[in-house]
């Protein structure tokens, strides 16, 4: 049995993160054929091996049940709605992960967004784009109304950095962080309440069947016409299509989209309309979240849990 393979591309890629794989397991192989992994692809790669680092790629009992010799998976990146826990449970394969490495690369993003959207940069850029020459008028983030659906990992962050504004913040969880609320004076509110308030709604949810679509037709139409949606976690928890109707009825200010239920997006009309920041998932992509995700994934080799353990905390993301 061989120790290591490492499915992830962006990981194999890495020199810092492939130098201390290497230090520790001098045989591992790295997916150096830049080789996006599924199904029996994925399979084929992991064969014979004894632990695993993944990212993207879907966990699931067709893949586990042909794997009988993996012991470990070491998860890079904190999504874990790729991860069938229960399959990992019982083909007794072990799960190392860390929730919310990532998160102020995230939350940073937030803030950047929310001023770009609120100050209308976006369209201002796309006005000196065409020829145009005149000023535009937006809003200053500093006491808006913020509201974030779902305060796990990179929701409390957020309202950390949120502080210096004077933001009212919202807040919207199935868990309860009372005494987190009490300290940073933050409300928490019904899902409806929610959207209908705020200037600024992001969300921080995994995504799974409670949470897809969670903002649908309905509760879209909830949101004020000049409210900016900003969504940094999983494409699948906005309905797309109801969104791209309310853009074209001018029923929304700006959206500021980094996921898509389909990466990349088949739909360019996002991308084309010029109250829309669209970036390629890039929410964790700073050097300093892509090292520590990549360290944790290491460090989850040799401190692998029961994956029915972080099913709590997949709620908390």
């Amino acid at each position: 049995m061989k120790s290591l393979a490492i499915a992830s591309r962006s990981f194999s890629k890495h020199p810092v993160l492939r130098k201390e794989v290497l230090m520790r397991y001098p045989d591992a192989k790295f997916n150096d054929k830049g080789l996006s992994l599924s199904g029996d692809s994925l399979v084929e790669f992991l064969d014979g091996y004894e632990k695993a680092i993944t990212a993207l790629e879907e966990i699931d009992e067709s893949v586990l049940k042909q794997l009988p010799g993996l012991r470990v998976i070491g998860k890079y990146g904190v999504g874990l709605d790729m991860i069938d826990f229960h399959a990992m449970k019982k083909y007794n394969v072990r799960l190392g992960w860390t929730g919310g490495v990532n998160k102020r690369s995230v939350s940073e993003l937030v803030i950047s967004y929310s001023i770009a959207l609120l100050h209308k940069t976006v369209f201002a850029n796309s006005e000196v784009k065409k020829g145009e020459w005149y000023q535009v008028k937006g809003r200053q983030l500093t006491d808006c109304t913020v509201g974030i659906i779902g305060c796990g990992h990179v929701g409390k962050d957020l309202v950390r950095l949120l502080q210096p504004f004077n933001c009212k913040i919202l807040a919207h969880d199935i868990l309860d962080f009372k005494d987190f609320y009490v300290k940073y004076g933050v409300t928490s509110v019904n899902l409806e309440d929610l959207i209908s308030q705020s200037d600024v709604v992001t969300l921080h949810l995994p995504l799974d069947r409670s949470t897809k679509n969670i903002l649908d037709s309905d509760k879209l139409n909830l949101l004020k016409n000049d409210a900016v949606l900003i969504n940094l976690a999983r494409g699948g928890l906005i309905n797309e299509i109801a969104l791209m109707k309310l853009l074209g009825n001018n029923k929304i200010a700006g959206v500021a989209l980094d996921v898509f239920e389909v990466e990349p997006p088949i739909d360019q009309n996002f991308a084309n309309m010029d109250n829309v920041l669209i970036t390629p998932h890039i929410g964790g992509s700073t050097e300093e979240a892509i090292l520590a995700m990549g360290m944790a994934a290491i460090y989850g080799l040799d401190n692998a849990k029961d994956p029915l353990c972080f099913v709590s905390d997949h709620n908390k993301q």
